[in-house]
């Protein structure tokens, strides 16, 4: 149980963040080196000037000759500073370039594992009946709008139209009776033959020359 609560968790920190990391701790430590010595320099400018006015000029020159070693040093140290600036812009690049490569790796392999879930002839079958189903509400919609219907239709459309209405119509009127559904209703006599229209002219003519003689 100790040895499993003991365990240290790995460190995230890579080779080259700890190169980086030096690199950073060097160019203080020269940054701070050229501060004092440009502090330095400024004092024995100062110093120089007095013991010229004291008279004292080997000395005065010796200070000065020792400021000039230090003045050579730092142009040194600047060119040290501007190569470890360098170094460090390359590796944090480097490091970010490493990060894209390795962001590309995990977005390849996502791409893989899903093209490798799609099939191709699923995907045809849902685009058929997208294609159906979109084409299917355009006419549905034209058809309710009645944008479509040629003359044709709409006659066709018409007549079922008036069909329906007579039908609807028929259906609420009473039936007819009939002498054997109501015995009490007498229907007249219809004469057995009936007189033809040139015979009955032919008796008109008769008794009215009856009546003239």
């Amino acid at each position: 149980m100790g040895h499993i609560f003991s365990k240290k968790p790995q460190s995230k920190v890579t080779e080259q963040d700890k190169a980086v990391l030096q690199l950073k701790t060097t160019r203080d430590k020269i940054r701070q080196y050229q501060k004092r010595s440009d502090e330095k320099l400024q004092k024995d400018r100062q110093v120089a000037k007095q013991l010229l006015r004291d008279g004292k000029k080997e000395r005065a020159k010796l200070l000065l000759r020792k400021k000039r070693f230090i003045e050579e040093q730092l142009k040194k140290t600047d060119g040290t500073l501007e190569n470890i600036e360098k170094m460090i812009e390359d590796i944090e690049f480097a490091q970010i370039q490493m990060k894209v490569v390795d962001s590309l790796k995990v977005g390849n392999e996502s791409l893989k594992q899903i093209n490798a879930m799609l099939d191709i002839e699923d995907i045809e079958r849902i685009l058929d009946e997208t294609q159906e189903g979109a084409e299917k509400q355009r006419e549905i919609n034209a058809l309710l709008s009645g944008g479509v219907l040629t003359e044709e239709d709409e006659s066709a459309v018409e007549e079922e139209l008036d069909a329906l209405i007579a039908a609807a119509v028929q259906k609420q009127l009473p039936d007819a009776p009939t002498a054997a559904e109501n015995p009490e209703v007498e229907l007249p006599d219809v004469p057995e033959t009936a007189l033809e229209p040139e015979k009955e002219k032919e008796k008109h003519k008769e008794r009215v020359a009856m009546a003239a003689s």
